[in-house]
């Protein structure tokens, strides 16, 4: 029988027809797929006209596309909705696509066609994008081993495969550590101070289970409200340390030493390639360019954040003393006095704020944000088959109600998901044979479910988390560039977070607010006195929050930015790095490198500090919406014809350049972050 997943899909717009694929499809449609693109790559390196950049660099990027789609939607399958199986298959399919990629980089005649056009460049007159594609592709194989000798193309075929496993491994423990743990509680006394939404959704989570009372996990909508809520320190206590702790627990689940055999092999594999370590290795291909030039940035952002970080701890221990129930501050103290203490100065909690963010109200006004900025409207639509019945389906349309995006919205936890939020692709836009392909986006949360009595209230922080992903949203459904590879957020690393982050800023503006925070029984807009306190609490502890992302990126250039092979201790090593900016007492019951699956699951190695970066980046961006208004047509037209429509196609500081009329300065992120006094 044939396999659906081979054959170009049927379905409208040709979205991936989750319903009709089975497990087992997988693994022949990949192999399939595989050898099909051989036999495309064969046709390019057979090809008896001399190499060019139609037959060779263009035939080349066009090739395997139904291979990339099956394998985009394995692979999110497997973060969004996995199993078993799918974890099983995932450690087949992982080691065979890498050797594929390798077999692709590392063939002598293919590459020997692809340099011939590189050592051309200069007289081809190529434009801008097409400049930037063959420079992406020759590097693909350069950093990629193409100028080795065969012995050690064999080595970094090997380290390739060993680390594609590796990582996979890290991710599936880190999950398998989420999914064990869980806080299961009888008596209601314990749980004082936790808000009825918080009850109510842990007592859902015990029928859920079969049990009775209360049960809490790790997954974030169920372990932030307890320790920013839970009057009760032991059990704070307890469900810190069992976060802390995921996979440093000496049991099958442990990540220690992969993160060892991880780093190991990145630095065996830049060296191999002729780099001092993976982060120049991987910096190269950043706007940061150097891991120098990245550990001046962090440390010049540690310089100005730790006084004020200093001064907020102190006053939150000071605070936490006065309150009488402790007499030195720990982590799981941490949230719990900083909430107390911004109702003390603010009087504002995510309580009162929450009936005002109704999930469905949240998305209705991303949406309008998005038709007031960009002229999108967002179509809900059944005809688009979907991975879960929870996923909400729409068609995107611009203004003359043409498509511009299939997009996916997956908001709540479950069993099969992996934490956090994200962006992802299940088809790059491209341009073809004189058609325009849009693309096919989803967004994937974990919000606050909802209730038998309640819908789904959003913390403020969740409905910022929603912004930010439907930033990233945006860059991939306004692409508009020729080539799949250079499309949507395939940019910079350091870039990719300025499109998600900037509109995260619209959350605290009056005018935006207006549009979507109403309250969900009386449809009352959200008080202009809380809108004041959001935005003056936007700052609150913003010291200590500055400081905890730089003590993250300084950890992963720890790990990536010099040799580790003489680490032997993790934790020990983390603890050396995290001197620098600590300041709650150190719990060696607890690991950040274990579960930190940004940098060892994910491909932010030596590119944590890219949050930070593009921070400087979104605040210099917003600072010009600011100055001309928060809707201005003009300031949105410019930021998506120089930004979220150009993908990769150029070096993303002239983009920005081109945009704002000058490069950005670090000063908008310190006023913003009220490190440094305001114009």
């Amino acid at each position: 029988m044939a396999n659906l997943l081979n054959n170009t899909f049927t379905t409208p717009y040709k979205t991936a027809p989750f319903s009709a694929i089975k497990n087992e499809d997988f693994l022949p449609a990949i192999k399939k797929e595989i050898q099909k693109t051989k036999e495309e790559i064969n046709a390019i390196t057979t090809n008896s006209e001399a190499p060019t950049f139609k037959n060779t660099i263009e035939a080349l990027e066009f090739s395997g596309e139904q291979l990339d789609r099956i394998t985009s939607i394995f692979y999110n399958l497997n973060s969004a909705e996995t199993n078993k199986e799918i974890q099983k298959l995932a450690q087949e399919i992982s080691p065979l696509l890498s050797e594929f990629g390798n077999d692709i980089r590392l063939n002598e005649t293919l590459f020997k066609r692809v340099k011939s056009v590189w050592e051309q460049k200069e007289k081809l007159n190529l434009n801008k994008e097409q400049q930037m594609l063959l420079e992406k592709t020759y590097k693909s194989f350069s950093r990629n081993g193409a100028n080795l000798a065969n012995d050690k193309k064999d080595i970094l075929r090997d380290i390739d495969k060993q680390l594609s496993t590796l990582s996979l491994k890290f991710g599936e423990n880190v999950l398998a550590e989420t999914n064990n743990f869980e806080l299961h509680i009888t008596e209601e006394n314990q749980l004082k101070g936790l808000p009825e939404s918080a009850l109510e959704a842990a007592a859902g989570e015990a029928k859920e289970r079969n049990k009775d009372g209360w049960v809490f996990t790790l997954d974030y909508p169920s372990y932030i409200p307890l320790m920013t809520h839970a009057e009760n320190r032991e059990l704070r206590k307890k469900m810190s340390l069992a976060f802390g702790s995921k996979s440093f627990q000496s049991n099958k689940y442990d990540n220690r030493e992969i993160i060892k055999q991880i780093v190991r092999l990145r630095q065996q594999r830049a060296e191999l390639l002729g780099y001092k370590t993976h982060a120049h290795f991987i910096l190269e291909e950043r706007m940061a360019k150097t891991p120098e030039k990245v550990n001046l940035f962090l440390e010049e952002l540690l310089a100005k954040a730790k006084p004020a970080a200093k001064r907020e701890y102190t006053q939150l221990e000071n605070f936490a003393k006065e309150l009488g129930s402790i007499d030195k501050l720990e982590k799981w103290d941490g949230a719990f006095y900083t909430e107390k203490l911004k109702q003390k100065l603010f009087n504002l909690d995510d309580e009162k704020l929450k009936p005002y963010f109704k999930l469905e109200n949240v998305i209705n006004g991303v949406f309008t944000v998005a038709e007031r900025l960009y002229g999108l409207t967002f179509e809900e639509t059944a005809e688009i088959d979907k991975y879960h019945k929870d996923v909400k389906t729409y068609k995107v349309l611009d203004e003359n109600k043409e498509l511009v995006s299939i997009l996916y919205a997956d908001f709540h936890p479950r069993g099969g998901k992996r934490n956090g939020a994200w962006m992802t692709v299940y088809k790059r836009q491209y341009k073809l044979n004189g058609e325009n392909s849009r693309p096919h986006i989803s967004i994937v949360c974990n919000f606050t479910k909802p209730t038998e009595s309640k819908p789904s209230l959003l913390t403020f922080n969740e409905v910022t988390t929603l912004f930010h992903e439907f930033g990233h949203a945006l860059h991939g459904m306004l692409a508009n560039t020729t080539y799949p590879s250079l499309s949507g957020t395939s940019v910079y690393w350091d870039f990719v977070e300025l499109p998600s982050q900037v509109l995260e800023n619209w959350c605290y503006e009056k005018d935006a607010l207006e549009i979507f925070a109403k309250h969900y029984q009386t449809e009352e807009i959200i008080p202009m006195e809380y809108v004041e306190k959001i935005k003056e609490s936007a700052t609150f502890m913003e010291g200590m929050q500055t400081l905890r992302q730089l003590s993250f990126g300084m950890l992963d250039m720890s790990w990536h930015g010099t040799d580790p092979s003489n680490i032997e201790n993790v934790k020990k090593h983390e603890d050396a790095v995290f001197e620098a900016t600590r300041l709650y007492p150190e719990t060696p019951e607890t690991c950040m490198s274990t579960a930190f699956s940004h940098i060892f699951q994910g491909g932010y190695s030596a590119g944590y500090y890219s949050y930070k970066w593009a921070e400087v980046l979104d605040a210099d961006a917003f600072e010009y919406f600011k100055e001309k208004g928060i809707f201005s047509k003009e300031v949105a037209t410019k930021f998506k014809n120089n930004v979220l429509s150009q993908g990769g196609i150029e070096d993303p500081m002239e983009l920005y350049k081109r945009f704002r009329g000058k490069e950005p300065q670090p000063d908008a992120l310190l006023r913003r972050a009220g490190l440094i006094e305001k114009k």
